[in-house]
């Protein structure tokens, strides 16, 4: 497959696995390890107000559905260095990505916004920017100054949609539609930015069905990358309340490992993929606690897919 990797680099990927992977394409393109590191930048979300409280999405936590770990009250290049001695020590990394991954990173005037991004592309070995936010959250100047960072690092958007369906928008309190989405991603294509979309699967009131709808979207959109959550229901959030009162269903792992595999399925095989599931944070999990088994959640999409004896895009490849 190929990639824009920024300064006009085409990149050559080839997995070993039937599917993209981000982490394969990054080791591609970068010639070592290359792990993200998450960053608190202190900003807010206009889902609460533009700041960190009030009642949010319902599945966010208090956190802003950040990384666990964080030093929230350090500086940007402290926060950097932390994060990079754990990843060298967990998974021998070599080259490091700041992930602006709490709240929405986009949600400031642009000259403080270059003042992060640059404080983190000033330290060591920090090779590139992901920024994590919201549709609502990326006015033409912001998208400008985005660009730019494009231009001249290894930069990637990271787009929260979560469902394509208005309806279910509607139901988890995003503030924000479809349309809105499908404008920031037009938007940003237009400055020629690579974007991970992130999706979560099994969201209430969801079918099936609704959620290859959403993967149809995203194939037919030929999207740079993708994140697919399972949906995590954690402590102090309105989704937490709604379990308590058994008010919604979630999804059994091997239900997970189906749908992941149908839509993985579906997507274009240039479509990097960031992220297949992820395990909540133990002392705020309240469920499904088979999520806490992530690499046996891997594992069994990898059977999966060597038992369909099938790949990633091979359900789309008339598109």
């Amino acid at each position: 497959m190929h990639l824009n990797g920024g300064n006009g680099i085409v990149l050559i990927v080839m997995s070993v696995k039937p599917y993209q992977l981000f982490s394969e394409h990054l080791k591609n393109r970068f010639g070592v390890r290359v792990h993200k590191v998450s960053v608190d930048a202190g900003l807010g979300c206009p889902n609460r107000a533009g700041g960190r409280t009030g009642p949010g999405c319902l599945f966010c936590d208090p956190g802003g559905s950040g990384a666990v770990g964080i030093e929230r009250q350090s500086s940007i290049a402290a926060q950097i260095e932390q994060g990079k001695e754990v990843m060298a020590r967990k998974y021998k990394a070599g080259k490091f990505m700041a992930y602006f991954q709490p709240f929405s990173n986009t949600l400031a005037p642009v000259h403080q916004l270059r003042s992060l991004y640059d404080q983190a592309l000033a330290v060591d070995d920090v090779v590139g920017l992901a920024v994590g936010t919201r549709p609502d959250c990326v006015p033409p100047d912001v998208l400008d100054l985005l660009g730019e960072y494009h231009r001249k690092s290894y930069f990637w958007l990271e787009l929260g949609l979560q469902s394509s369906h208005d309806r279910t928008l509607h139901r988890l309190r995003r503030g924000h539609d479809y349309a809105a989405f499908a404008e920031a991603y037009s938007q940003a294509k237009s400055r020629d930015l690579n974007i991970c979309v992130h999706v979560i699967l099994g969201l209430p009131g969801e079918s099936h069905e609704d959620m290859l709808a959403t993967a149809d979207v995203l194939a037919a959109l030929k999207v740079d990358g993708v994140k697919l959550h399972l949906l995590h229901v954690l402590k102090n959030t309105p989704l937490g309340q709604m379990y308590a009162e058994r008010r919604i269903e979630l999804l059994e792992m091997d239900e997970y490992v189906e749908l992941v595999v149908d839509i993985v399925e579906r997507l274009p095989r240039q479509t990097l993929i960031h992220r297949l599931t992820g395990d909540g944070p133990r002392d705020q999990l309240l469920a499904p606690l088979w999520s806490l088994k992530k690499w046996e959640v891997l594992n069994a999409i990898d059977a999966e897919f060597a038992r369909r004896g099938s790949c990633q895009g091979k359900r789309g490849q008339s598109r």
